[in-house]
């Protein structure tokens, strides 16, 4: 495949040869890598929110480079990386909104699943096997973009994933991150109601030691050298069986970020 949006070398990476990969993670996402695109399977929780939490990244992203986000192709021209890209439940719809996609994943099973999802519709999104620190080391790309979304709670290194990712944009760009909060109404909601209760996600899915708090990942991404510019949080109504993009970040909560 052709490498979009790897034209221009980004910094340096900040620790060559450091990662901040958990191989258990990855070993828990490859073993159910065939069910990404089952609406009704182990990844029904993404799929539910997903159109709220694209609908904010559509959002945001046309704020900052002044698109209509109304426009058939709000997107076209921005290069974008989708970090942990999973089966391309997100890498897909940005590429159909115009923009340049990059997904990597550590998951090779993840990034076959995706590819093969791709293929037959003929969606040029460039998939790679990869780790963000892998990608920044080679000294090749830059990005208008970049998405660390349900991530940074299954990375081994939070402030290394964050400032490796944040390597990779573009001075001008625009970081969008998304994760669950370390508070006991996420242990009771995300982890035992999600995994044991409701059985939305596979049991052991999430390490409630590993969910991070708003003002770590603010802290992180300013040593980053980012600027937070907006904090959300993403809600679920079970009466209505519907998500959210509102004030309460007790539980699942997104960051914009850029870079001056």
């Amino acid at each position: 495949m052709s490498q979009p949006g790897l034209t221009n070398p980004p910094e340096t990476a900040p620790h060559p040869g450091k990662t901040t990969i958990d191989p258990e993670e990855v070993a828990k996402f490859s073993a159910i890598a065939d069910e990404w695109w089952d609406p009704f399977g182990k990844f029904k929780p993404l799929h539910k929110f997903n159109p709220v939490r694209l609908a904010y990244i559509r959002d945001c992203v046309c704020a900052h480079f002044s698109r209509d986000r109304r426009a058939k192709n709000p997107l076209e021209g921005l290069h974008l990386i989708d970090i942990g890209c999973g089966g391309g439940l997100v890498a897909e719809p940005m590429y159909r909104l115009g923009a340049t996609v990059t997904a990597i994943d550590a998951a090779e099973r993840n990034i076959k699943t995706a590819m093969a999802h791709a293929m037959p519709q003929d969606l040029k999104i460039d998939y790679r096997a990869t780790t963000v620190e892998a990608l920044a080391e080679t000294g090749a790309g830059s990005f208008d973009v970049v998405l660390n979304l349900e991530v940074v709670e299954h990375v081994a290194d939070v402030d290394l994933f964050l400032e490796t990712s944040a390597s990779l944009l573009k001075p001008g760009g625009i970081m969008i991150m998304a994760t669950i909060n370390r508070t006991l109404k996420a242990l009771m909601l995300a982890k035992i109601g999600a995994e044991y209760v409701l059985r939305w996600l596979p049991a052991g899915t999430h390490d409630p030691k590993k969910f991070v708090r708003p003002e770590e990942a603010k802290t992180a991404l300013s040593r980053a050298g980012l600027i937070v510019t907006g904090e959300a949080g993403v809600s679920y109504n079970p009466l209505m069986d519907i998500w959210r993009i509102g004030d309460d970040t007790d539980v699942n909560y997104m960051l914009t970020a850029i870079k001056s």
